[in-house]
Parts: C-alpha cells; structure tokens; sequence
C-alpha cells in the first residue's frame, strides 16, 4: 500500500509525471485529506482565480481506502473553491477511490487547462489524457456508461461532471456511480474550467498488507461488533434519510418552544417527538409522524426501495436503490441522501428531484435562497422569467434546470454566493454567509452544532467537526465514557462543547485521511470504531506502531494545516469564525446564541488546539508539529 504514486499532470503541456508518494508525508498526514490539504497548503493562494487554469484540482484517496471492511471506499477532493473564493474540500464514496489505488495511484495533481475537453484514463501505473468530445453534454450517468462501453470494461469505475460543471456553475458537483457526490465547494466547476470531463480507474494491481491473516480475522471481529449496533442496522435498513427524523426532533418543535399552541403545519405532531427515539443510547427509527408538515421521512422513501446498495469494503449497505417505474416522476437511481430538495415535497417527487440533481451534478439550494427572495419581495416571478412556487415540483425542477444550463435567472443563482452581486443589497439579508459560504439556517438550540459551524477549516460544514451523539440521548457514563471528562448530556449547554468540537475535529481529520466512512465512527453513536480501531488497522496494514496519541498529534497537524490555509485567503482568524449576527439577535431566546459565552468558547477552542487568542497558529506550534512549506512539482 505503501508504493502508491502521486501524479502530477498539466492539461495545457499534456505532460504528466509521477513519483511514490513520499513516506514521510504518509507519517504526518497519512493520505487523502491530509496529504491533499498539505498540497493545496504549499501550491494555492488568493493570487490565484479560483476559476483560473493555475487552480490545483487535487484527488487523493485514502492511506487505507481499499481495505476490507470499514467503508474504506472514501476519498477527497480539494481546491481553491469557485463558491467561495477560499478553501474548497469535499469527500465523497462508492468505488472510484478503491479503483484508483488499484490502478496504483493515490493522489493526483491537476493543473492548466485543456484547449477541448478531455478526461483522464487511469490503468495499472499509467494515465493517459483522452479525447472527450464524445461525452460533454452527457448526464453524470450516461459518461460513467460511456466510458465503460470505450473500454468495453464494467469493471471501470469513474468520477465526472455534468453540465452544471461544463457550464461553470460555481457549486458544480463531482458525482460518482449513480449518487456519489463530491458535493460542496463546486469541485466540479473546477473540473469545468479545465474542460476535465471525467476521470476513470482500472486497476488490477496487487495491495500487500504487513499481515493480512491478522487483518482478516480483525476485520470479522470489528465486522461482527459493528453489525450489532442499532445504529447500524436502522443505517443499513433506512440508509442516510434516517437522520432526518432526528433532525426534526430537536427543542425548536416542541410545545415548549412555541407555547400552548404549535406553528401552523406542526398541529398534529405527537408530544414525544420532542426527543428522538433511543435505544441503549442509539438512535432508531420510529413510527412516521403525522402527515402535512411538508417532509418527507426515510419510511416514506421504503415504498420505493428495490435493494440497498453498498460502497466498496462496506457491510452496512446504507444506500437504497430505488425504482419509480411510471408517471411524472419515473425514475431510478439510489438514494436520495438525508435533507435532499428541502420542505414542501412528497416521496416520489423528492426521489425524482434528487435524481435530477445527480445527474445534472448540481445542488438546489439555490432555490431555496430564490423562494426567500420573492416571498420577501425582493424579486418577482417577471425577474425570474417563470413561475416559482413553494411546493411545486415543475417549478423547482424547471429552474434547476436554468441554474445547471446558465439560463435566464439561473444564470445568476448559478453564481452561488457570488450571486449576490448581481442582486439588489437586500438579498444579502438572506443569504448569510461564514467566510463566504452561505449558511441558511441556525441550529442555536444545540449549542455544540451552532458554535461548530462558526469554527469548521472548511467553510460551515456540518461532517466537518459536528458531534451528532450529542443530540441522541445518551445515559451521562456513556458520554463521559466517550470524552475521557465529564461533558453536560444537555445540548442546550455551553459546557464542555468547545472540547467536544475540538474532539469530533481530530477524530474526522484521521478518519478522512484513512479513506473511512463517516458514520462508521463515532458520529452518531458512541460505540463506532476511533482511534483504538484505527491504530490497530495501521499495524496489521502496514506494520507501523501508531499510538493513539500518535494519531491524534498527526490529526492536529492535519487541522492547524488547514487553519493556516485558510488564513493564506485571509479567512482564518478569530473575526471569521462568528456565525452570523442575527444567531445572535434573532430568534426565541432558547434558540439565540450568547455573545459572551460565544467568546469563551473561542478562547477555550482556540487553547485546546494551541492557537492564538485571534486564533492563528503561532510559530512554536508550527515548529513543534513540523507543518512546513515545499517547492512541489
């Protein structure tokens, strides 16, 4: 695992040249994020146009992606963001980055621009840049298909853009199979500039491990224990929708936010949805609540489900594969994942939408931020050129449509926060913003989840650091259990949340850099593998002795890497990291944040990481954690 290249290829010169990933970036950042955000670290900065030629597009998988178990299919993909003008990381799945390390390549480096479109063809130790002149204006499906069919291979595996990246939709996405995305930041509108269509893997090389009877064996040990968690098992039987029944369960619901009476559309909710339900310390699934409230909950997506799906080396299947087989909304795919299209929507209509937005390879929350702007009448249906109506599907669809294709006022929500400069000042009132990424709604009831969002290296990014256990009612042991301190099992608390965030920070940055699945980590259950696990994992793979506290120094290095980035764009000190005002201003008074003890929380952030109190890394730590700056090729 340990011979894997890094490539680096320039799309203008058509050279590509490449070299073993060195050892020692592999002990400071082992792979993927790590090892990306340390070459986007030494190669960007604000001189450079996000949607520009010099922009680095860098792919990297995981030091472990392509084990057995553990859902080691992730990888990342980073970039100066044509979104936000700053740091741009997104992480995605499904089988693409196992293909990539097969083919005997971990990460690569993407620069220049091609004079017509192209994409990458990846085989055992070799890439090749091709003609794709056949595949621009194809849907992210019908490329992946495609470029099987030039192969005549199933076996190949492919990422690409859809249309919204050939057209530069600055929140373009990267899709992979049939709804693996690469979802935020607009990677694939940097794609877009480099007339990259797609990049595809095949590989048959051999992976060694250091001991693979042992692995094998820990994987089936781990494998067994894993299964048994309730939490994996409603994963496995709902997939991702699930969290949106614990979502909706917050405080902001219950009858003793809003008084006696319940906001209109709540009027039916039964009085124990004000907590999720647990089992053990878990959450699980739970009868529907009542209809009319405009979601649309995991049980009423099972209807359509033929089959549940899995990324490589995973068991726990979490991905429905689903089949609308006749009217307005015929459609299959897999998916949709948890929180798709919003509000206001029913199952087969969310289905569809969230299939069109895959293989367009673009989100909808710009419309969303549309639907603010006329019923607030800042805009009107003649500005738009359609009619745009709330719980309309056509409507929605018809102008993500003009979004993906750069028509009429899509032309301008295609510009996602940037848009703003193109709409009258009073827009901005809803679309606010942290360090230029737009963060549309205040989950201030859960301290933990709305202090993070202020703090997260990648712009509001909720996978980045969001402790989701804090939120599941678990028994006071348990969390102490999984803090190593006592921590207030009352997520309306202040208490102890600035070491949780710091917490969930390092333990996703060694989870990402390792190729693992999120939520098979202690995301939203305490009994997910962590560091223990990983350590072990390292030694049977490779046979290197990681401590915990090894891993947790490197994480570190990982996320200060990451802040100085950030401060390279002049977004990473203390007056960037605030949420913004109205958090604190508007409201009911349980939901609003306070000030004062907003700014403990940074100055106790800021310590736990060795930080300045303006909250920039200070020479001595980055001496200490050996973060240096190189010439890369």
């Amino acid at each position: 695992m340990l011979t894997r290249k890094i490539a680096y290829i320039d799309l203008t010169t058509k050279t590509i040249t490449s070299q073993t990933v060195p050892i020692e970036w592999r002990r400071k950042y082992l792979g993927a994020r790590g090892i990306n955000n340390y070459l986007l670290y030494n190669l960007a900065g604000p001189q450079i146009d996000p949607m520009g030629p010099d922009n680095p597009l860098i792919i990297g998988v995981g030091l472990l992606t392509g084990l057995p178990g553990f859902g080691t299919g992730r990888f990342n993909i980073c970039a100066i963001s044509p979104e936000t003008g700053n740091f741009g990381d997104s992480n995605i799945g499904g089988h693409f980055g196992a293909e990539m390390k097969y083919a005997g390549f971990d990460h690569l480096v993407i620069r220049g621009q091609a004079k017509s479109p192209v994409y990458l063809m990846i085989t055992n130790d070799k890439i090749e840049i091709k003609d794709a002149a056949h595949l621009w204006g194809k849907d992210t499906w019908e490329t992946q298909v495609a470029i099987k069919n030039d192969y005549n291979d199933e076996r190949v595996r492919s990422i690409t853009i859809g249309v919204a990246g050939e057209n530069l939709v600055r929140m373009a996405q990267v899709i992979s199979g049939p709804k693996d995305a690469a979802g935020k930041f607009g990677m694939g509108c940097v794609m877009g500039t480099k007339n990259l269509k797609a990049i595809a893997a095949r590989g048959t090389l051999d992976v060694s491990f250091d001991d693979p009877k042992g692995l094998l064996k820990y994987y089936k040990e781990q494998t067994d224990i894993l299964m048994s968690r309730k939490w994996i098992d409603t994963l496995g039987k709902l997939g991702t929708p699930l969290m949106q029944r614990i979502s909706y369960s917050y405080p902001r619901y219950t009858p003793d936010a809003y008084g006696k009476k319940k906001p209109a559309g709540l009027e039916g909710r039964p009085e124990d949805s004000k907590k999720p339900a647990v089992t053990n310390g878990e959450a699980t699934a739970s009868k529907p609540y009542a209809q009319g409230i405009g979601r649309v909950f995991a049980e009423d997506l099972m209807p359509y489900s033929v089959g549940m799906s899995a990324c490589m080396g995973c068991a726990v299947h979490c991905r429905h594969r689903h089949l609308i087989s006749e009217g307005n909304y015929a459609t299959r795919g897999e998916g949709p994942e948890w929180g798709m299209l919003g509000s206001g929507l029913d199952a087969e209509s969310t289905i569809y939408g969230a299939d069109r937005c895959n293989l367009l390879g673009v989100g909808a929350y710009q419309i969303s931020f549309a639907l603010k702007l006329l019923e607030n009448g800042i805009i009107t249906e003649k500005d738009i050129g359609r009619p745009l109506r709330k719980e309309n599907m056509e409507d929605r669809m018809a102008m993500l449509e003009d979004i993906a294709h750069r028509r009429g006022f899509g032309d301008i929500l295609a510009d996602g926060s940037f848009a703003l400069k193109r709409l009258p000042p009073e827009a901005a009132e809803h679309m606010p913003m942290i360090k230029n990424k737009s963060c549309n709604h205040s989950p201030g009831g859960i301290k933990s989840f709305a202090l993070q969002v202020g703090v997260t290296s990648l712009p509001t990014h909720i996978h980045r650091s969001r402790p989701g256990i804090d939120i599941i009612g678990l028994p006071q042991e348990v969390f102490d259990n999984v803090y190593g301190r006592h921590i207030p099992t009352d997520y309306t608390s202040y208490e102890g949340r600035s070491y949780m965030i710091w917490w969930h920070e390092l333990l996703y940055a060694v989870c990402d850099s390792l190729g693992l699945c999120r939520f098979q980590t202690v995301f939203n259950s305490p009994n997910c593998p962590q560091y223990p696990e990983y350590s072990e994992l390292i030694k049977l793979a490779l046979g290197w002795d990681m401590s915990v506290d090894d891993l947790k120094v490197i994480a570190e290095r990982i996320y200060s890497t990451e802040r100085l980035l950030l401060g390279k764009f002049n977004v990473g000190t203390r007056k960037h990291d605030y949420p913004p005002e109205s958090w604190f201003t508007s409201g009911r008074e349980w939901s609003r944040l306070d000030k004062p003890k907003y700014e403990t929380f940074l100055d106790e952030y800021y310590g736990l990481h060795g930080w300045s109190t303006d909250g920039v890394p200070g020479s001595d730590l980055i001496e200490k954690l050996a973060i240096t700056e190189e010439k890369i090729s």
